[in-house]
């Protein structure tokens, strides 16, 4: 076959494509008809079906290319159903705008929200269906923002993701001439080594995002920003440096916030908030319990609280349901060594990096 036979070809199949796409598109009204006022996006769902087409997968194309597909999809079936609105830490440029988005898709709507401690808020409120906060950075470790607000909300996790993060040094002067960067603490922990040997002399500024860091530089002279490339093209500014993160494979875990959390899909995660007695090896007791009952740890970080003085919150994730037996004796018998215990919800284990 020449190529414009080849194109023909394509043209053909396209033109299938259409039709298979729609006909699916009806069902999904279907759905939505059949649900009435239940959750649009469900975890346990998106994770089945995504691990479908995986499987189904034969080539050429990489199951990574496939799975994009399904989630613009996902996207598009969302706004037949009921358009889902998602909270983000803004402005527009985000590494969360961006995770949001490639988890999301573009059929969904986006607020901006200008603190983290905002995105639970309106979720909490109902103001938003889903909310995206980053949670821990393999080079930064832990967001401090995101685990404090979990100590005061109803909001549950219903899903994770992780997204590789480039950190970029924009600025509209040159290296020499900048004399104040600005982004968020966590990326500045994420660029230490390269920040000590470039500047010696230049600030570092705490924004709110990296965005936030981006549209500030935008309007100061000699002033940069680290941020993505993507908040260099929003807000008009020269990449100067590319890629100066500290740790080549730097990835960020962010979590779903929801009103609920995700049902069983035999492979979950669930995350768990507690507190424990002022005695000598109260944690060690909590911590012996998961070991008894053969509940493996993925996770466990430590916060001070802001309402009790040398008093510490504990944040974990283990593996399973919190509606698996196992987990449900495991849980009761912790609670006898805690002066507080929240579960924070279950969700699908996400072994996806989101390209």
């Amino acid at each position: 076959m020449n190529l414009e036979d080849l194109r023909s070809k394509i043209d053909q199949i396209d033109t299938k494509l259409v039709e298979l796409l729609n006909q699916r598109a009806q069902v999904v009204i279907e759905i939505g008809k059949a649900k009435g006022d239940g959750p649009v996006y469900a975890p346990d769902r998106e994770k089945k079906v995504l691990e479908r087409i995986a499987a189904m997968n034969k080539g050429p194309l990489p199951d990574k290319t496939l799975v994009a597909v399904w989630r613009e999809l996902m996207s598009g079936s969302f706004f037949l159903e009921r358009s889902l609105r998602i909270a983000f830490l803004g402005p527009q440029g985000s590494y969360t705008h961006t995770a949001a988005m490639r988890k999301f898709g573009q059929s969904v709507d986006y607020e901006a929200v200008t603190d983290i401690q905002g995105i639970f808020d309106e979720v909490t409120r109902g103001h938003c269906d889903l909310g995206v906060v980053p949670v821990e950075n393999s080079a930064g470790g832990q967001v401090g923002e995101t685990l404090d607000a979990f100590a005061d909300t109803n909001a549950m996790i219903c899903a994770e993701v992780y997204m590789p993060i480039h950190h970029n040094l924009l600025a509209n002067c040159t290296l020499k001439e900048v004399q104040k960067v600005y982004s968020k603490p966590e990326v500045f922990l994420q660029c230490k080594k390269w920040l000590s040997t470039t500047f010696n002399e230049a600030n570092t500024i705490a924004a709110a995002s990296s965005a936030k860091a981006a549209q500030m530089a935008s309007q100061e002279q000699f002033a940069a920003a680290i941020g993505s490339d993507i908040a260099a093209e929003l807000y008009g500014l020269k990449i100067i440096c590319e890629n100066i993160e500290d740790i080549g494979n730097n990835v960020t875990r962010f979590l779903i916030i929801s009103k609920e959390d995700a049902r069983p899909t035999g492979e979950d995660k669930t995350s768990i908030l507690f507190s424990t007695a002022h005695k000598a090896g109260a944690l060690a007791d909590v911590l012996n319990v998961f070991k008894n009952r053969e509940v493996n740890l993925t996770n466990i970080e430590s916060r001070p609280s802001k309402k009790r003085q040398r008093e510490y919150y504990f944040f974990v994730d283990c593996q399973g349901h919190r509606k698996d037996e196992k987990l449900i004796e495991c849980l009761s018998e912790i609670k006898q060594h805690c002066l507080q215990l929240s579960v924070l919800g279950s969700y699908p284990k996400s072994d996806l990096i989101l390209e």
